[in-house]
């Protein structure tokens, strides 16, 4: 029986194609890694983001750069932004980027398009 040692895993964000999504346009890593429970983004998320919910991710924002004015919708709750800040954002939770951003989304369990839902 001949046992494999796990690879390490290198992407490069600029050879991976953006989709659309909600927010912006995103660059979605390691979807088909199946011993890997998440996805990675690289998102550029424009001012006209649209509010929306999932009912079984956890997303989790690290901001990599973002206009003076950006905010991140939060149920009600607009938080301002700023380069470094991360921010959890739980299964439920409706939230919406306002203004430009670029940010490293980390998705729990592996990124699904069909739960993106909007009201």
């Amino acid at each position: 029986m001949t046992l494999t040692t796990p690879q390490p895993r290198i992407v490069d964000f600029s050879t991976v194609p953006g989709v659309p999504c909600p927010c912006g346009t995103a660059r979605r890593a390691f979807a088909e890694v199946a011993d890997f429970p998440g996805t990675i983004h690289l998102t550029e998320i424009s001012v006209n983001a649209r509010k929306h919910y999932h009912k079984t991710l956890t997303e989790t924002y690290y901001i990599l750069d973002c206009a003076a004015d950006a905010e991140l919708e939060l149920d009600d709750t607009r938080i301002p932004l700023k380069p470094g800040l991360c921010i959890q954002i739980p299964p439920g939770v409706r939230h919406c980027a306002r203004g430009e951003m670029k940010i490293l989304n980390i998705v729990f369990p592996k990124f699904d398009p069909a739960d993106e839902h909007f009201d």
